[in-house]
């Protein structure tokens, strides 16, 4: 029996196969958009650790990413340190939320509530493949967001090699401060703990005296966006941030 296009079976008939060719066509695009958004963020990881690590003006940042640096998952808890299959994908922020792949935070002074028991942070090495940084990520309440950044320290695991934030919803032309990059080179040689090994990094109200290795300093009108960002990594570099996996890198003479 010959087809009919234009009986109710041969409307129908049509409609399921647009319906079906649209459907695919859709999770295709779906699929390409979604591949080239973590090849984005990919990206962007990338070019902040690098600049965190005092890495600037390559001609090939995934090139240079990929010969020098070596991401690794660290246990918050313990301090150890393991691999991770596809290592730049993974995201802190939904392991930070989800109940069993986080903890509550005991004393919160960053004001995140909860962080991952799982980080990533990234072992920077130079051209002898000896370890020339240590970046890690920060992130803590300024005045209106959640400021997400990078600091980088050097082999000693103390003094400042660079910092980055990348992500942040602060004041326009007040609060964003923060991305400028004179105010930034601040960070450089300056250290996160004291003699005694407590954390000392701070911001400070007005310029840092001299000879203070603590010190960087804050920027008028924007006090609190400077203090968050200050109790960000006084957070992060503590007991319950990074101080387990630092003790056992300084242990192992890393």
């Amino acid at each position: 029996m010959a087809f009919n296009k234009d009986s109710v079976l041969g409307t129908m008939t049509f409609t399921v196969v647009l319906c079906l060719v649209c459907s695919f066509m859709i999770t295709g695009t779906a699929d390409v958009l979604k591949e080239r958004k973590l090849v984005k963020k990919r990206n962007e990881l990338m070019q902040n650790v690098l600049v965190a690590a005092d890495i600037k003006d390559v001609a090939d940042v995934k090139a240079t990413f990929e010969a020098r640096v070596r991401p690794v998952m660290v246990n918050l808890a313990t301090g150890e340190l393991h691999d991770r299959d596809n290592i730049l994908d993974y995201d802190e922020r939904m392991a930070a939320i989800n109940p069993q792949t986080s903890s509550k935070i005991a004393k919160d002074t960053a004001r995140i509530k909860t962080r991952a028991n799982e980080i990533r942070v990234f072992k920077v090495l130079d051209d002898k493949g000896e370890l020339q940084a240590l970046v890690l990520p920060v992130y803590g309440k300024g005045l209106w967001s959640i400021i997400y950044g990078f600091v980088g320290v050097k082999a000693d695991f103390n003094t400042i090699t660079g910092a980055v934030f990348y992500e942040h919803g602060e004041t326009p032309g007040i609060g964003d401060f923060i991305n400028h990059d004179d105010w930034l080179a601040k960070w450089q040689g300056k250290q996160i703990f004291n003699a005694k090994g407590d954390v000392a990094f701070k911001i400070v109200k007005g310029e840092a005296k001299a000879g203070d290795l603590s010190a960087v300093d804050g920027v008028s009108g924007a006090t609190r966006t400077g203090a968050g960002v200050a109790k960000a990594v006084q957070f992060w570099f503590g007991p319950e941030g990074f101080e387990a996996v630092l003790g056992k890198l300084k242990a192992a003479g890393v």
